[in-house]
């Protein structure tokens, strides 16, 4: 007998990356920054461990929401924060679908989605990617609730343009969520078009560009209406008071952030042609990894297998259409390099 809902007891439920516990890896598998955060926010920090963590957070987070509107050219009524974007994409799915209610997302995008619409029972549709990860025009879904884009995409990192973007956002019936967690990598974002349509719900966090995956702090940009909808679902304290701090520390030190960001690129555009001159075929990453197809006659899964058996971590998904392919996270030049030493001796065996 079991005392779950139906729904929920045939849930796979969602799977994070690995985060081990025995030993030390060169950790290239679930898209942390391997640059640290900002001093100045390590001093923030500091400077709030003190008696003040006996008393609740600001509910709405406002000193946070001032700095990013600040920093983002908009109005702190259109930023909601939250602990995580997934703590926000959780908010999303429950303010706008219920039983049911089409939920729409890519295939093969982040999982969370999927996992989301599972849990709101509602109809998940999964649309698949075209073969170069272009939307079909059958990504459209009439009477859908929420759709779902992440831009740049993980676990591809390719990137859709903001202005086939804003041409969907303006014929899809629910809210159409740009999930831009990645956006700081690449050269162009949505958050104009916020302005534009009073359907988008731009989301953004502090874990990649900013270094601070540990912290958990995301944010939402959207248009006054849909916020304030929003506010009546979240957690009255979704977000702590060491979570308020780093984020504004983290919003005005955009010096630190940037800088980290061009060394990552950099590395990116090295790895990148160091794997396709050893076979693989790499699409184009707007973001800080890069998903890379095995040549003919090697096994992504073996490969996978024998570089962690070398304390090296990338991730390795078992599922259609990514079952050959390695996603390898953008690690310091010196552990990339480690990486690129370690394929070519295993692809000079059979893997």
């Amino acid at each position: 007998m079991s005392y779950f809902k139906e729904h929920i007891e045939k849930m796979t439920g969602y799977i994070p990356g690995e985060q081990p516990r025995d030993g030390v890896y060169t950790k290239l598998n679930t898209n942390e920054n391997p640059y640290p955060p900002s001093q100045h926010v390590l001093e923030a920090i500091r400077n709030s461990l003190n008696e003040t963590l006996r008393l609740y957070p600001d509910p709405v987070a406002m000193a946070a929401r001032l700095k990013i509107a600040e920093v983002l050219k908009t109005k702190p009524e259109r930023v909601m924060a939250g602990n995580g974007s997934d703590d926000l994409l959780s908010i999303i799915v429950r303010s706008f679908a219920g039983p049911g209610d089409k939920i729409v997302f890519p295939y093969p995008s982040y999982m969370l989605y999927k996992t989301l619409s599972e849990l709101q029972n509602g109809a998940a549709c999964m649309i698949d990617f075209a073969e170069d990860y272009t939307l079909p025009e059958d990504f459209i879904v009439k009477g859908a609730k929420v759709s779902f884009i992440a831009n740049p995409n993980s676990p591809s990192g390719t990137m859709i343009s903001p202005r086939e973007i804003s041409r969907l956002a303006s014929k899809i019936d629910g809210v159409l969520v740009i999930d831009e967690a990645y956006a700081d990598f690449s050269d162009e974002n949505c958050l104009s078009l916020v302005e534009r349509h009073d359907n988008v719900l731009l989301l953004r966090t502090l874990s990649k560009s900013y270094s601070l995956a540990g912290i958990r702090f995301g944010f939402c940009v959207a248009q006054e209406s849909l916020i304030q909808g929003m506010m009546k679902v979240k957690d009255s304290y979704n977000v702590d008071r060491l979570g308020i701090v780093a984020a504004v520390a983290a919003m005005e030190d955009q010096k630190t952030m940037m800088g980290h960001v061009v060394k990552i690129r950099k590395t990116r555009e090295s790895l990148s042609k160091a794997l396709e001159g050893m076979g693989f075929f790499i699409y184009p990453s707007h973001t800080n990894f890069v998903l890379a197809r095995c040549m003919k006659g090697v096994s992504a899964h073996n490969l996978y297998n024998e570089l962690r058996k070398r304390k090296i971590l990338v991730r390795y998904f078992n599922i259609r259409r990514l079952d050959d392919c390695l996603r390898i996270t953008i690690g310091t030049e010196e552990e990339i390099d480690l990486l690129i030493k370690n394929l070519k001796d295993l692809l000079k065996v059979n893997v």
